[in-house]
């Protein structure tokens, strides 16, 4: 090739040891979760003031409903907070309209485990309460603020408003949270313009004495209005602008941000550990590392990326070792929550731990230490891959994406392959033609010997060649797919098997 193409890719509630060897156990992948997630990348509120324009509901800051004969402003002393049980927890009884569909009632209880995963807030179904949230498919997307008593209407057009961040939104209305731009002290991070506001709108940009939990600003916030809210030209004129720094993102659609969460655990003094890691790469380590993780604990971590799949890596493991992992464990959800399936079923012991890819863009990890700690955690990373996946199936095929037809640009493609102790891992290319190129340095495939890839190389392979059969010296291959910005062909299919050892 004579000339390579480089592309660059562009609320809050008012008043108010050393271990033994290292032990697995794995689970076969379920039905992966489908997140619904709108088609661009339009923030929250956005959204919510598109699907609440003819709305006849009255209303103030766009979603908030009025409760007549009595402030929509002010709740005195908890009398509009969700009441929290002997066992910590607050559970906030609902009912879902029969106007909602099947796949309708799935993402709207999605989106509330994230509640029950990362707080001690969980929507319950309701049984006989007397105090509720009625979910109805309304004109538009709203929701009175707090527990106001009886029945309460929260609003999820069905033809708008069945997205994760927006239901989120209006949950966390129900739960007792303004809007992030009324706080008291908004002035000191943003610039309302009042010159772009439509008239008749101006009042949806007040501020008001609020109660803020010591909690800083939250520009990322669910609860946040996007930069052009009731604006004069939409996208053309902000009626908000961050300051000092005016190129900061505000508002999103993805759901609630760490800072949300924070703020749901101090306004109800919940007790738990909880981390939300929403960007495309980070990393996360247990309590303590690299001394040794407290007793009785129980955290989670929801590494929920922007888009594409998490590829997640371990650099340090070392949890104590018990039968089965019944004690101390670490475990891995392919999702959101722990009804989502099971990526990796409890490890424990001490050892190298298999990387791991998700389905889709979210996945939960959780950890239990019991009342005897004797080791130091673990220590990991994650980023993003276009695809790939964890593959536990005794036997199965993968290809490269788009195959038969040409793959496309910069794909980076990720296959774990994991077979149980005892058995090893046959690999044949039974298909592949990838770009050509003396030293595979443009497009190819990399096929490693073990779960990471640090693990030695089994070989790297470009053209169109037939590439011998591979076998696993251990329990597992992992195999990763490149491409570059410009020539591209029809790739690759592969089989695999399990194989006694």
């Amino acid at each position: 090739m004579n000339m390579r193409i480089a592309l660059l890719l562009l609320p809050y509630l008012f008043q108010f040891g050393m271990g033994a060897s290292l032990q697995i156990h794995f689970e076969s992948l379920g039905k992966p979760e489908i997140v619904k997630e709108p088609p661009k990348e339009t923030d929250v509120f956005t959204v919510i003031e598109a699907a609440n324009k003819d709305s006849k509901m009255v209303r103030i800051e766009g979603d908030i409903a009025v409760n007549i004969g009595r402030s929509a402003m002010k709740c005195d002393q908890d009398s509009c907070r969700w009441k929290k049980n002997t066992s910590g927890k607050v559970n906030v009884p609902y009912t879902i309209s029969p106007d909602f569909s099947a796949d309708e009632v799935d993402v709207i209880t999605t989106a509330m485990q994230d509640f029950a995963t990362l707080t001690c807030v969980q929507f319950i179904p309701r049984s006989s309460e007397p105090d509720f949230v009625q979910i109805i498919s309304d004109s538009g997307c709203w929701s009175y603020v707090g527990r106001i008593g009886g029945r309460q209407d929260l609003s999820l057009a069905k033809t708008d408003c069945m997205r994760r961040g927006t239901i989120q939104h209006e949950l966390n209305h129900a739960l007792g949270f303004f809007h992030e731009q009324s706080r008291s002290d908004r002035d000191n991070y943003i610039d309302v313009i009042t010159e772009n506001i439509m008239p008749g709108f101006y009042e949806n940009f007040n501020k008001y004495d609020t109660n803020n939990l010591g909690l800083e600003y939250d520009y990322g916030s669910v609860m946040h209005y996007g930069r052009s809210a009731f604006s004069l030209r939409p996208g053309q004129a902000d009626t908000i602008v961050p300051k000092p720094n005016k190129t900061v993102t505000i508002g999103q659609r993805y759901g609630l941000s760490n800072l949300d969460i924070s703020k749901i655990n101090k306004l109800y003094q919940c007790d738990v550990c909880s981390t939300l890691l929403p960007d495309s790469t980070g990393s996360l380590i247990s309590t303590n590392y690299p001394s040794n993780y407290p007793n009785n604990a129980k955290c989670y971590w929801l590494i929920r990326t922007p888009s594409d799949k998490v590829f997640l890596q371990f650099s340090a493991f070392d949890v104590q070792r018990s039968a089965d992992c019944t004690s101390d464990y670490f475990k891995v959800y392919d999702g959101a929550n722990t009804s989502s399936p099971v990526l990796l079923d409890r490890a424990c012991g001490a050892g190298q731990v298999p990387s791991l890819v998700s389905s889709a863009s979210m996945m939960l990890l959780e950890f239990v230490s019991d009342r005897q700690t004797t080791a130091t955690g673990f220590k990991a990373t994650y980023s993003t891959v276009n695809c790939g996946s964890t593959l536990t199936s005794s036997s199965g095929v993968f290809s490269s994406p788009n195959y038969p037809l040409n793959y496309k640009i910069f794909s980076e493609c990720t296959w774990v392959i994991l077979a149980p102790v005892g058995f090893k891992v046959s690999l044949t290319m039974t298909d592949f033609n990838v770009e050509r190129q003396r030293t595979c340095s443009y497009d190819y495939v990399l096929v490693f010997d073990g779960p990471k890839p640090t693990s030695p190389q089994k070989g790297k392979y470009c053209g169109q060649v037939n590439v011998p059969p591979i076998e696993s010296s251990g329990n597992s291959l992992l195999v990763q797919f490149h491409s570059d910005g410009s020539v591209v062909a029809k790739g690759f299919l592969a089989n695999y098997a399990f194989i006694p050892l």
